[in-house]
């Protein structure tokens, strides 16, 4: 009995004695979806939804293809629940970030808030500003600004009418402002130049000083009348 435990003590003191394989952790399905929202958010803004492909998706994970296919149905799949994330993270912080009263600061406020989505989730805007080849269920990006200027519209139909001009221009306004501010921000995207607060005070003062000099009724100076 006594050989047997000797045995037995030696043995598990060898195999103490061997390296240790390292255990590998298993993700869990909400884990890996996460890990494959955020390969996949890469590769399409790197590539486009046309040249990425669910093979380099899966070996970036390092699953099989089927793993891809059972969280999405497949590249569609992904590619509509990245888009679909990123614009409702564009939408609500611009509408959070619109709190102060004076309209001003409030034009202030919703062009440091599609800059600050520029340049925090740079990916997310590279994606979204590309031409969607497959419907989203919100919409696509000039919707997700039609969106964010119904925000503006309300603030400008109060200004209008503050000021005795016609209250039912105010969405022609607003989207003629955030649409300013969206294409400038796909310009500011690639050179990142001047600085980012810079860049809102000179749109807020095209903005602003606009609305300023507005005319009640403007008018045409050239020839064209219709």
């Amino acid at each position: 009995m006594i050989d047997a435990v000797a045995t037995d003590s030696s043995s598990t003191s060898s195999s103490s004695d061997k390296p240790r394989r390292a255990r590998r952790t298993r993700m869990t399905g909400a884990e890996r979806r996460q890990q494959l929202l955020e390969i996949g958010r890469t590769l399409f803004a790197a590539k486009g939804f046309e040249g990425t492909s669910v093979e380099e998706i899966a070996a970036k994970a390092g699953v099989s293809k089927p793993v891809v296919y059972e969280h999405f149905g497949g590249k569609e799949g992904l590619y509509a629940v990245v888009v679909d994330r990123e614009m409702r993270r564009l939408l609500d912080m611009v509408t959070s970030s619109l709190t102060a009263g004076h309209p001003r600061e409030l034009c202030e406020q919703a062009a440091f808030a599609l800059l600050d989505y520029i340049e925090e989730y740079t990916d997310g805007f590279r994606i979204l500003v590309r031409d969607s080849p497959i419907p989203q269920s919100t919409g696509s990006f000039a919707s997700l600004i039609s969106d964010i200027a119904t925000q503006v519209e309300d603030i400008l139909g109060r200004e209008f009418k503050s000021r005795g001009f016609d209250p039912k221009l105010a969405p022609l306004y607003a989207q003629a402002l955030v649409g300013m501010v969206a294409l400038t921000g796909q310009w500011w995207l690639e050179v990142r130049r001047p600085k980012k607060a810079e860049v809102a005070a000179h749109l807020v003062n095209l903005a602003w000083h606009g609305l300023d000099g507005l005319e009640a009724k403007p008018h045409l100076i050239g020839r064209r009348k219709s």
